[in-house]
C-alpha cells in the first residue's frame, strides 16, 4: 500500500467487524458506543477513505456539525475518484450547517452540482434552480410531510402550513439529508405527463420564521369561497391552507414509498389513506375530486402575523358575507 497515493486495500477483518458493530448500534441510537468503535476502526485504517465517512455520517447523525466537518474533510482528502462521491455531499450539509459557505460551493461543485456564483464564492450559494421537493418533519417522531422549495442540496423552504405537531411554521429553513426517503408524485396534466418530486428527511431546524400558525374554523359555501382565503393570504405575502383536504394519515411503509399527492386534476382516493373518513383536517379524512359533496365546514391553518390575521379573515368575510364565516380562531405554534 502506497499512504499518499491512489492505491486501495482491503480493510481488515478487525475493521470491518468494528464497522458493522458500530452501524449496529447506530440503528439502536447508542451512538456514544457507535463512536468509541468508528474511531477505533479509524485508527485501525486511517487511510483509509470509508473510516473517515463512517465517522463523518455518525457525527451528522448527533449534530455535531465541527466533527462531521473535519472527519468529512478527512474522507474526502483520501478519494481514488474525482467526483460524485457521497463523502461531499456529507461535506456540504456540515458546512451548510455551519455556514461555511466556501466550502460547501466547493463540496456541491466536487460533487458534480453547478452552483451559481457572482464572482464572491465566499457567499451563499443562491440561485441552484432545484425546484419543488417534499420534506419530512420530526421523521423519528410525528412525522409530516410538507411541500417546500429548494434552495441548496441541503436546504428547503416550507411552504406548506405543518400541522402544529411538528413545531414547525410556514416559511421556516430546514436542513434535510440528502437520500430522499420516498416520493410524492402529482396527478397527470394535460400533456398526460406525472411529476414526481423527492421526499427529504429533515435533520434540524437551520433558520426559524417569525410566523406564528394559526388555526381557525371556516364556513366555506363552495370551493371558490375557500380558493379565495388562500388567495387573499397569498396576496398578503402569507399563506393560508384548508387542512380539512390537505392532510392525510399515513403509516410509515407508506409514507416512505411512491404516494400520489392531492395536487393536480382528477379523482383521488387513495387506497393507503389510513385516515378515518367523515373527519375533516389533522383527525383524519379521505379525500376526493370532482363530483364529490363539498363540506361547508373546513378547518384552515392560516400563517400570517397577529395583527393582520383578523383582519384578513374579516376582509374575505366582507367579500361575500353570504356565503362566508368564521370562528374559534386560536394561535397553535
Amino acid at each position: 500500500m502506497r499512504i499518499f497515493g491512489k492505491v486501495r486495500h482491503r480493510p481488515s477483518a478487525s475493521w470491518r467487524q468494528a464497522t458493522d458493530r458500530a452501524f449496529t448500534l447506530i440503528g439502536d441510537g447508542r451512538y456514544e458506543d457507535a463512536g468509541a468503535l468508528l474511531t477505533r476502526a479509524a485508527d485501525m485504517e486511517p487511510w483509509l477513505s470509508e473510516s473517515w465517512f463512517n465517522l463523518a455520517l455518525l457525527h451528522k447523525f448527533r449534530h455535531d456539525w465541527e466533527q462531521a466537518r473535519a472527519a468529512g474533510l478527512r474522507a474526502v482528502a483520501l478519494l481514488d475518484r474525482e467526483a460524485g462521491a457521497p463523502d461531499w455531499w456529507n461535506v456540504g450539509i456540515a458546512a451548510t450547517a455551519l455556514q461555511d459557505w466556501p466550502l460547501a460551493r466547493r463540496a456541491w461543485q466536487a460533487y458534480g452540482l453547478k452552483v451559481p456564483g457572482d464572482g464572491s464564492p465566499s457567499g451563499e450559494p443562491l440561485g441552484m434552480a432545484l425546484g419543488s421537493a417534499a420534506v419530512r418533519l420530526s421523521p423519528e417522531g410525528e412525522a409530516e410531510v410538507v411541500w417546500g422549495r429548494r434552495l441548496d442540496p441541503a436546504r428547503i423552504e416550507v411552504l406548506s402550513i405543518p400541522l402544529p405537531s411538528s413545531g414547525r411554521r410556514w416559511g421556516e429553513v430546514v436542513l434535510h439529508d440528502g437520500v430522499p426517503h420516498g416520493e410524492r408524485t402529482t396527478a397527470a396534466g394535460a400533456d398526460g405527463t406525472t411529476r414526481a418530486y423527492p421526499v427529504f428527511d429533515e435533520i434540524e431546524l437551520w433558520a426559524p420564521s417569525p410566523v406564528p400558525t394559526w388555526v381557525v374554523l371556516l364556513e366555506a359555501a363552495t370551493e371558490a369561497d375557500r380558493d379565495a382565503l388562500e388567495r387573499l393570504a397569498a396576496d398578503a405575502g402569507f399563506a393560508a391552507e384548508d387542512w380539512s383536504s390537505s392532510v392525510r394519515l399515513l403509516c410509515r411503509t407508506c409514507s416512505e414509498s411512491r404516494m400520489p399527492s392531492d395536487e393536480g386534476d382528477g379523482e383521488h382516493l387513495d387506497p393507503h389513506d389510513h385516515s378515518e373518513p367523515g373527519h375533516p383536517g389533522p383527525l383524519g379524512h379521505r379525500t376526493a375530486g370532482s363530483g364529490s359533496l363539498w363540506v361547508p365546514e373546513r378547518e384552515c391553518g392560516i400563517a400570517a402575523p397577529s395583527a393582520l390575521v383578523r383582519g384578513l379573515l374579516d376582509g374575505w368575510v366582507a367579500d361575500s358575507p353570504d356565503t362566508r364565516e368564521w370562528r374559534d380562531l386560536e394561535e397553535v405554534c
